[in-house]
């Protein structure tokens, strides 16, 4: 349908899309810090959307509402990562973070608890859930390429790969996503029900606190939490 940038009606796409578009953005900024605008998140899916129109092929299988999702996103994310507003503490405070979850999970067996990630940290508790809001919208490993990569139905080969390097690219990225799946199988229950409900059903924090009934706050914490022990569990990809 939309074959060539040619054939492109833009006032029919965003009338027909837009409503994707804005959805996408606002999923995002939930989030991400305040110095992200949903307007330039607007503006970037808007590109990945033409984008979209302009490479979509009927012929690989996957509706038109499925792979402009995954490149209005995907341009979104762009977005986020030329800007650099991320602060240099944040970062640190991550790594310390999943250090900590690693150290506990080793020592224990088991999953870290609250307590004990905040006790290792030698911090209160709220201070870790102060540290955890803080890091909820940092670039803490490619966790949103992860799962869009595992969802696509339409993967673009990567460009400029030496004689013998895609086989290998390939089995790597294999590698990888299997052990995100299992990393995100053991998670504890109330963590995957959060990732679950946010990555795969698309519901935003609010919801997803009606669903699991506890508070928006707390859902925010929990989401950054897993993907903290998620980062801990993949540090061998990071």
């Amino acid at each position: 349908m939309y074959k060539t940038e040619k054939t492109i009606n833009y006032e029919q796409m965003i009338d027909q899309y837009g409503l994707l578009v804005k959805r996408i953005a606002h999923h995002l900024l939930a989030r991400l810090p305040d110095s992200v605008q949903l307007e330039d998140l607007i503006q970037s899916g808007m590109i990945g959307l033409f984008e979209a129109a302009g490479n979509y092929d009927q012929s690989k299988g996957a509706s038109f509402e499925t792979y402009a999702g995954i490149r209005i996103r995907g341009s979104m994310l762009d977005e986020i990562r030329k800007g650099d507003w991320i602060p240099r503490s944040v970062h640190r405070n991550s790594r310390r973070i999943s250090d900590a979850i690693h150290v506990i999970e080793m020592r224990e067996g088991r999953d870290a608890q609250d307590h004990e990630i905040a006790e290792e940290l030698n911090i209160s508790i709220d201070q870790y859930f102060g540290l955890l809001k803080d890091t909820q919208g940092s670039r803490l490993f490619s966790f949103e390429e992860l799962v869009e990569n595992n969802n696509s139905e339409h993967k673009e080969p990567r460009p400029e790969l030496v004689d013998g390097e895609a086989p290998i690219v390939g089995l790597q990225n294999d590698q990888m996503n299997d052990q995100l799946v299992e990393a995100m199988k053991a998670l504890p229950e109330r963590e995957q029900i959060v990732i679950a409900l946010y990555y795969e059903e698309e519901l935003n924090l609010k919801e997803i606190g009606a669903v699991i009934g506890v508070s928006e706050s707390r859902v925010s914490q929990i989401h950054s939490q897993a993907t903290m022990r998620l980062r801990s569990k993949m540090r061998d990809w990071t």
